[in-house]
């Protein structure tokens, strides 16, 4: 096949506008390419083996591979390695029908904006040519550099590597009758995320296996050869099999070489024309049989080993990324782009398979376009403690009403690494039991639980984080001091959801047994510093850590986080006895207002505590009495929601899916905070006082956490970290004078 420019006698369809070189003298075309495969009235290709839908197949790969090259040498930015390496993999999906295809890989992206090109998803987003896909990629409010969570059709976002099973567990386990692809990269599954979280989902719900992921085995990670490139094709179906895959399906490009080319790891590219044709008829093969059998109910994964790059510019670890001098002038990206040219009649059988498929443009098709329904949850049974009565336990009383949800809704999961009845919630094992196959009565588990318990908080904030990604409710319970190792992916659907073209359930946490609980386990288990992570991601402008600051109110947060869409909610709580301090009302009002009035006498002066969390509470109450004995006048404010504290232009709201506009006006702000001084007080990182600091006027100060120690109590604890009342009174005297 050769390449020209676009003066061709066929006629160039519209959306080609853009495509800087088309091919002659394809052959085949004319016995092979007189209709498209996929016939009018069809989903998919009616036989992998038929030579029609091979051969259209392999156009569909080369087009995908031109396509990526083109689109990323056009900003001289991107990755279309690693994606070329797996493209007749992505072509054989889409003609065999299946177009929920997740990524691990966030390099992909250029493939996978090509993918919904050539199905015309990107129309909804205003794209139907080359040329405008070429100016949109890379740019704000266009194809991002990795997978987010607004472009139509494709199902997740991707940017950290070990994420993307987690989505397409999600997806299998809310629709079981749906194929979920999720592409590997030799990078990805060198992290151990990805097995791990595999198995325990596999032990948990063994029935589950419509999720079928393909390894792109290329020899290669980013810059250097990968850490499986060494592995022998036994020694990989060894590692599936070993990790209770039961179903391996290997097609190795090499088996079909006949150029030569030296190594484990080939391009099928530079294969013969019909040697070609075998190796995508292998592919198309070996990717209907792997699809039928996770289907079919059997754990299932499909490999494609083919050097990566193959087809496009470079080859190995070269290929990877573009530099700046990779522009469309760029000698090497010329011949790569002649070389995969199309001619136009190729190109339209190209687009008319892709829409075709599944039904249609995956932007009209794939689960996530439409918001998943959900039971109603009935009248939450919120049980209001009296103040000052006997001490509560906040963590069980939130622990009652998840029970709750999870009877209302059979597609509710909790998730939790340590242990519900660590974290004081044992009540939401005996509702719902914890999850596995080993009936034992002792321990409240059975097969059919709700309660998700792997060790690995990756897994645990994953399927839980996802599940709401794609529409249902869930609950990710954490230690605070372990819950960093689950935070990429939570923060990944946070953001996602801050993009997300339709609404879906808030992705809500609890965090618990803090730092200040922790005390004999010593620093290990003190890390509130992730609180910082947190103060950060307030800024996004969908993410609300929350800290009740009793029983009641921590009740009230998490009725309020149930009916929040798109949104990332914390909350923060003990799991030891406590005063109950607030009403139901006090904590439904500092929602809006970011905080509630606790304690307050007249004086002097005015001094003002801003307190974030619950037992942070009980030295400040301590120290109120000290300055009251001296004259001086003072209001404790909990601060339950930091975020109403900003000023509307702190925050990125504007842009947000279902945008929270509300924050603290500045009257608010001064009849709650106002004074002739100000202590912010927290038990965990400073930075969550950030608002109020920005805010304030007066003199100021910031009690926090500094670093964690054994001791034998919360008090020696906070004493450890200044957080003594009589430090507090001391200094609150000095900044009033």
């Amino acid at each position: 096949m050769t390449a020209t420019t676009p003066k061709t006698t066929s006629p160039v369809p519209a959306f080609c506008e853009g495509i800087q070189y088309f091919g002659q003298g394809l052959p085949g075309l004319e016995t092979y390419g007189g209709k498209p495969a996929i016939a009018e009235d069809k989903v998919a290709i009616a036989s992998p083996s038929d030579p029609a839908a091979v051969f259209q197949t392999l156009l569909a790969a080369d087009a995908l591979r031109y396509l990526t090259l083109q689109v990323t040498a056009s900003k001289a930015s991107g990755h279309p390695g690693g994606f070329a390496s797996v493209a007749e993999g992505i072509a054989a999906l889409i003609m065999l029908g299946y177009k929920n295809i997740i990524t691990e890989v966030g390099h992909h992206a250029p493939g996978f904006y090509s993918t919904m090109f050539l199905d015309r998803s990107l129309e909804d987003m205003g794209i139907t040519t080359v040329q405008q896909m070429r100016e949109r990629f890379r740019e704000m409010h266009g194809l991002l550099g990795h997978l987010s969570g607004q472009i139509p059709g494709l199902l997740n976002p991707a940017g950290p590597l070990g994420q993307g099973q987690h989505f397409a567990m999600a997806g299998a386990l809310l629709h079981r009758d749906t194929l979920f692809p999720v592409t590997i990269g030799d990078g990805g599954i060198g992290e151990p995320y990805i097995m791990s979280s595999f198995g325990h989902f596999h032990t948990a719900y063994p029935d589950v296996t419509n999720f079928l992921p393909i390894l792109v085995w290329n020899g290669y990670s980013q810059e250097h050869h990968s850490m499986v490139s060494t592995k022998s094709n036994e020694e990989m179906i060894e590692y599936w099999e070993g990790n209770g895959f039961k179903e391996i399906i290997l097609v190795n490009a090499k088996d079909f070489d006949d150029a030569n080319q030296p190594g484990e790891y080939v391009d099928s590219t530079a294969f013969s024309w019909e040697k070609r044709l075998e190796f995508t008829k292998a592919v198309l093969e070996a990717t209907d049989k792997a699809a039928k059998s996770a289907l079919g109910g059997k754990l299932t994964v499909l490999i494609i080993k083919q050097l990566k790059g193959a087809g496009v510019h470079a080859r190995g670890a070269k290929a990877h990324n573009l530099y700046a001098y990779h522009t469309l002038d760029n000698e090497e990206i010329v011949q790569a782009l002649k070389q995969r040219a199309l001619p136009p009649e190729a190109w339209q059988l190209v687009r008319t398979n892709s829409e075709r498929a599944a039904g249609g443009p995956a932007s009209h098709q794939v689960v996530t376009e439409k918001e998943l329904s959900l039971p109603d949850l009935g009248t939450l049974p919120l049980n209001e403690f009296e103040i000052k009565g006997d001490k509560q336990v906040a963590t069980t009383a939130m622990g009652a009403l998840v029970a709750h949800v999870g009877k209302q809704d059979p597609n509710f999961i909790i998730s939790n690494a340590d242990g519900n009845a660590a974290s004081g919630i044992n009540n939401v094992n005996v509702a719902l039991k914890i999850l596995h196959p080993t009936v034992d009565d002792l321990y409240y588990q059975g097969p059919k639980g709700q309660v998700y318990e792997p060790l690995s908080e990756d897994a645990c904030a994953g399927l839980a984080a996802s599940l709401a990604l794609f529409g249902s409710r869930t609950l990710w319970c954490s230690y605070e001091s372990f819950a960093v190792n689950g935070l990429p992916i939570w923060q990944t659907v946070t953001q996602a959801m801050a993009e997300l073209r339709r609404p879906t359930p808030a992705t809500i946490t609890l965090f618990t047994a803090g730092a200040l609980e922790q005390g004999r386990n010593g620093w290990t288990h003190q890390r509130p510093e992730i609180e910082n992570y947190f103060a950060a991601m307030m800024r996004n402008g969908n993410v609300f850590p929350l800290f009740p600051c009793d029983a009641n109110s921590i009740q009230v947060c998490y009725d309020w986080a149930l009916t929040m869409k798109n949104k990332g909610i914390t909350i923060t709580a003990s799991k030891s006895p406590l005063p109950v301090l607030t009403t139901f009302e006090q904590t439904r009002q500092a929602l809006k207002d970011g905080g509630v009035v606790l304690h307050e006498t007249e004086g002097s002066q005015k001094f003002v505590f801003a307190v974030i969390g619950d037992m942070p509470l009980i030295p400040v109450l301590d120290a109120a009495v000290h300055l009251e004995n001296q004259g001086i006048g003072v209001r404790v404010v909990s601060v339950i929601s930091p975020r109403r504290l900003y000023r509307p232009h702190d925050v990125a709201w504007e842009t947000c899916t279902d945008p929270d506009s509300h924050f603290l006006s500045d009257q608010g702000f001064e009849e709650l905070f106002g004074g002739d001084a100000l202590i912010g007080v927290t038990g965990g990182a400073s930075a969550m006082l950030e608002p109020l600091m920005l805010r304030s006027t007066v003199k100021r100060d910031i009690f926090a956490w500094k670093r964690g120690e054994t001791a034998s109590s919360a008090g020696q604890i906070m004493a450890f970290n200044g957080l003594t009342a009589e430090n507090l009174a001391k200094r609150a005297t000095e900044l009033v004078g």
